[in-house]
């Protein structure tokens, strides 16, 4: 794989770095595939995708693993594929399962950094907790739907967050958990409402927070950012 433009940036130094880190990427819809993909393509070396989800044909308009040929297809299997193309020598496991408090002790094994980018709460609160508790480093993706405006995604404790309502629902469940920090990408643009419960999305919303989201996981590995707080 050639980063020889991002050498330019960082040095072999940190090309070695990013090389020598591995991730666990829980979620690889909408935000969870530009995760990934900026990831691979800065040269992170070994990632884990956890996702139990095929694709659906309402998945076209915003993730990187939907389209007419993928249809119904394992979506950690179809981002594996498309990953190993970009950088054939990165290890790439998957695991075609749902993560739950009961599966999570099994799922979550060491790694550099552990990334939340799942929808459900109970599921998104079960993998934080463990996480907290096991001390591992983790970083949580909050809503990126009901938005059509500029996307503007910051870094920022889940307890400063505001106009986000997934984020609202997550403090909850932390402080009821005793949880007393959790680092978060967060849009600071209020959500539309639009009277349906189905989140609406748009193509760039859940991508910019993706890619927001792999940034500060990249610089926080080349030695730039502190997001263990």
């Amino acid at each position: 794989m050639d980063l020889s433009r991002e050498e330019l940036l960082i040095g072999k130094e940190g090309i070695e770095k990013l090389k020598n880190k591995s991730v666990i990427l829980v979620g690889v819809g909408g935000v969870g595939g530009y995760i990934a993909t900026m990831l691979v393509r800065a040269g992170v070396g070994k990632i884990k995708l956890v996702d139990f989800d095929k694709v659906s044909p309402s998945n076209i308009n915003r993730q990187v693993v939907a389209n007419v040929e993928t249809i119904g297809k394992s979506k950690v299997e179809v981002l594996r594929e498309m990953l190993l193309k970009i950088n054939p020598d990165l290890q790439c496991e998957i695991v075609d399962e749902k993560l739950t408090a009961e599966n999570v002790e099994k799922i979550i094994t060491p790694c550099h950094m552990c990334i939340d980018a799942i929808d459900s709460v109970a599921d998104k609160v079960a993998l934080i907790i463990y996480c907290k508790k096991h001390n591992i480093d983790i970083i949580s993706a909050m809503g990126a739907g009901n938005r059509t405006s500029i996307p503007r995604f910051v870094l920022t404790d889940v307890y400063k967050t505001h106009d986000d309502g997934l984020a609202k629902v997550i403090r909850k469940k932390l402080r009821e958990a005793g949880v007393e920090s959790l680092s978060v990408v967060t849009c600071e643009e209020k959500a539309l409402s639009t009277g349906e419960r189905t989140v609406g999305s748009i193509s760039y919303y859940p991508a910019m927070c993706g890619i927001t989201l792999a940034a500060v996981v990249i610089n926080k590995f080349l030695g730039g950012l502190d997001t263990n707080k």
